[in-house]
């Protein structure tokens, strides 16, 4: 990039191109003339120059360095001071000859000659007039030649001229304006100039351009013509110029806010010192050293450290600093390879699990299971257990005990409704508010890496257009691949291997099958009204009385009682519903005692009513079978079982099946599936067949708003049918559930534990099971079935065998048959 020179002749030394301050003296009209007019000397000491080009009537110091060149200008010095100065072509030759020489130079008179205290010698020489090199006539001891004078072309004082000078120096006055490097008294030295041939030869001298082209400019013999080639480079120079000092400012903008940011954290560090609180490179210094005691892997402890030193490189006021911070503390804050010990004492266990939760065996069993091989190998993969179950029976409180039992810390995580997988995962760094998974954030705040881990809900996780959570779990519930968990925010793989999760569930069916296959499932079923008093009395009662401030004589609830409020105020397979009964009972009961009124010590009947209301539950029970078509079928619900009446009529009509009471698509197909095998076997059951061609048949579900569905009432539907056909009573206090087929098969289906609870509350004695669901009647406590005869049947004919007295109804219907 082109620059203007300073104008007070910062020169090029003629050996060692050492810039050394001059002076100016400006060469007026009058003294142009009186130089041309005299005489011209015909052969003259020729002084070769380097890096530069001497102009008529410029005065610039030369530091001398070639002896030719130091004896040359003594020689001239102590006789008339004249020289020829001529510029070199190429200034790397030391001894130029003719051949390294232009052939125009400028002829110079030397005003003084100054010997530097370092023994250089200093020359300061003006330019009088231009000349042209025709003959060497000596090279020893220095160069003489032969030189003609080259006269300058007279200055046409017109219009077009005067134009062309008044621009020329305004350019160069611009571009002194704009220059930082060339003082301001060059303007004063621009102005004061009267002689434009002097003028041009001033400004062309400090051109920032190559020697080739001063020369060129040395050579034009028209002022006119040199003063437009002049004017070219000062118009490009001043372009360059201001292109510069845009650009300068823009960055001096940056700069200046930079340093101005910088200063003041300077000096907020400086406070900060002053009063005792930490620098921001303290606290790297504090966090790498917190970082020496952790027990991390290389892999992590190197990429914390490179973290760190991204955070001296930058600076405190930049947003990236605070999410490095931030990043760099989470991974400090992580329990790497930390451990809580396990308690191995079973007995210990087993007493803290029965204190807290009444029953439940099959899951404290696998617990104790577990700690009892830890113990034995030392070291082994946690469990992941799915306790799948209805509401209310403990499924999320047993995690808090199994942590206390097992000496870990507890973590719960409630997934319902869950609909993105970055809520696990986490987000990259790269977002704005990122943060780490709940995962990540749940061990960061338990300080362990094994605790016990509940995942809430996990049958409600969201799967729709925003993402499938459920995915994510594959991977945090797999054995396999969970030592190397890889959270997108914190960017390095994390061992969930000793972490024991513990999934909880109402419902299987929602639940990714890919997810089921990794987790060992325990079925948690609902309480007998026996199981329910016992938690109300050790449980559910002392903590209501605990909460509201109750002493043990103000509050006390007798068995009787408690099944009354189950009986009649609840319907479900858990307590929780209980429990909120049983608070509703404490708050009056603390109102009262607050209201120093006369309060026995034990809660009764009268008071339960009045407190609790009339809004009770219809208990379910069994109903007589004095009626034909009418049987007590078992069905399972969400919050257990219960006991479902079938009932059936036939009108006049053609043989027209109408289902009422809100029924599924398949229980439907169960009807007809009955009816239809009712059809084919008419002469086992001693049924004219002509009767289906001649009557409707109208099947009911009472509790129409209720939707029902499934095929367990299959086998009720067949009973309820046979009896309206034959008029047969069906055997009292009976019940039944089963699936039918076309071929007469009764095959098992499901809940049997809630079906059988829900028989006992409504007073049934004797239970119709397919041959296939013994099994999981044999998997069931002794008291849940005491008082229940169960018959196991592999034909549908076995069932009607069974559940339909040879007795008729009273008043029994005559079908009539043409």
């Amino acid at each position: 990039m082109a620059e203007f020179k300073d104008m007070f002749l910062q020169l090029e030394s003629d050996d060692d191109n050492i810039d050394t301050p001059g002076f100016v003296t400006l060469m007026t009209q009058d003294e142009e003339n009186e130089i041309n007019k005299e005489p011209f000397p015909d052969e003259i000491p020729i002084l070769p120059i380097r890096n530069t080009v001497l102009f008529p009537g410029v005065v610039f110091p030369i530091t001398l360095g070639r002896d030719k060149a130091i004896r040359l200008i003594k020689d001239a010095y102590k006789t008339n001071k004249i020289v020829g100065v001529i510029s070199q072509k190429d200034s790397h030759v030391e001894d130029p000859g003719v051949e390294d020489l232009f052939s125009m130079g400028t002829v110079a008179f030397i005003v003084k000659m100054i010997r530097m205290p370092d023994g250089n010698t200093t020359a300061i020489i003006q330019g009088k007039r231009k000349f042209s090199l025709n003959e060497i006539t000596s090279e020893e001891p220095y160069l003489k030649a032969k030189v003609e004078a080259i006269d300058e072309v007279a200055f046409v004082s017109n219009k077009e001229n005067k134009a062309l000078i008044a621009s020329v120096r305004e350019l160069a006055t611009q571009i002194v304006e704009l220059s930082p490097n060339i003082p301001t008294e060059a303007n004063f030295a621009l102005k004061n100039i009267d002689s434009p041939n002097f003028l041009i030869n001033f400004i062309a001298s400090n051109l920032n351009i190559d020697i080739q082209e001063k020369q060129n400019i040395l050579e034009i013999g028209s002022l006119a013509t040199r003063a437009e080639v002049v004017l070219g480079h000062l118009t490009r120079e001043l372009q360059m110029l201001e292109l510069k000092t845009q650009i300068q400012s823009k960055v001096k903008v940056d700069l200046d806010k930079q340093q101005r940011e910088y200063f003041l954290h300077q000096q907020i560090r400086a406070i900060q010192e002053e009063l005792g609180q930490d620098s921001p490179d303290k606290e790297i210094e504090e966090l790498r050293s917190r970082g020496q005691k952790k027990k991390w892997e290389p892999a992590i402890a190197k990429a914390f450290d490179k973290e760190l030193d991204k955070l001296m490189r930058t600076n405190p006021a930049a947003p990236d600093y605070s999410v490095s911070l931030n990043y760099a503390e989470l991974l400090l804050e992580l329990p790497w390879n930390e451990f809580s010990k396990d308690s191995f004492d079973l007995k210990k266990a087993r007493k803290i699990l029965d204190a807290d939760h009444f029953g439940l065996e099959k899951v404290k069993d696998r617990i104790l299971e577990y700690l009892a091989v830890l113990k034995l190998k030392g070291d082994m993969k946690s469990p992941i257990l799915c306790l799948y179950g209805p509401p209310g029976v403990g499924k999320t409180s047993l995690g808090r005990s199994i942590a206390k039992a097992m000496g870990r810390k507890y973590i719960r995580v409630s997934l319902g409704g869950l609909h993105d997988e970055a809520e696990l995962r986490g987000h990259r760094k790269t977002y704005i508010g990122a943060m780490p998974g709940r995962i990540i954030q749940s061990l960061k705040k338990a300080g362990t890496s094994n605790p016990v881990f509940v995942l809430d809900e996990v049958d409600k996780i969201g799967n729709d257009f925003r993402g499938d959570p459920s995915s994510a779990l594959l991977e945090i519930l797999d054995p396999e691949q969970n030592n190397s968990f890889h959270d997108n925010y914190v960017d390095l793989d994390y061992d969930l291997s000793r972490v024991m999760f513990i999934a909880t569930a109402n419902r299987l069916d929602t639940v990714q099958p890919a997810l089921l296959d990794r987790m060992e499932i325990i079925e948690i079923n609902g309480y007998t009204l026996e199981e329910k008093i016992q938690i109300a009395k050790k449980y559910l009662v002392p903590k209501q009385r605990k909460e509201h401030g109750l002493k043990s004589g103000q509050f006390k609830i007798s068995d009787k009682v408690l099944s009354v409020i189950i009986e009649e105020y609840t319907r479900e397979s858990g307590v929780r519903g209980l429990e909120k009964k049983i608070a509703s009972l404490a708050r009056h009961r603390a109102k009262q005692v607050v209201n120093d009124e006369e309060i026995g010590q034990l809660i009764s009947e009268q008071y339960v009513y009045e407190v609790l209301g009339n809004q009770r539950i219809e208990k379910e029970e069994y109903q007589n079978n004095d009626i034909a078509g009418v049987v007590t079928g078992l069905a399972w619900t969400s919050v257990g079982g219960e006991i479902l009446f079938v009932e059936s009529t036939m009108t006049p009509g053609k043989g027209k099946l109408t289902l009422t009471g809100q029924l599924g698509d398949v229980m439907k197909e169960s009807a007809i599936t009955a009816l239809t095998y009712l059809k084919a076997n008419c002469d086992e059951l001693n049924i004219n067949p002509g009767i289906f061609d001649l009557y409707d048949f109208h099947l009911h579900f009472p509790a129409g708003a209720v939707p029902k569905d499934g095929p367990s009432a299959g086998i009720t539907i067949l009973t309820s049918l046979a009896s309206v056909l034959t008029q047969r009573k069906v055997k009292p206090r009976l019940a039944m559930t089963g699936e039918i087929t076309l071929r007469g098969r009764v095959l098992p289906v499901g809940g049997i534990k809630e079906k059988i609870l829900a028989a006992r509350r409504a007073g049934i004695k004797e239970i119709i099971l397919s041959e296939s669901n013994r099994k999981d009647i044999e998997d069931i406590p002794a008291n849940y079935i005491k008082g229940l005869k169960f018959h196991y049947v592999k034909q549908m004919l076995d069932v009607l065998e069974l559940g339909l007295m040879k007795q008729l109804v009273k008043n029994p219907k005559k079908w009539k048959v043409e």
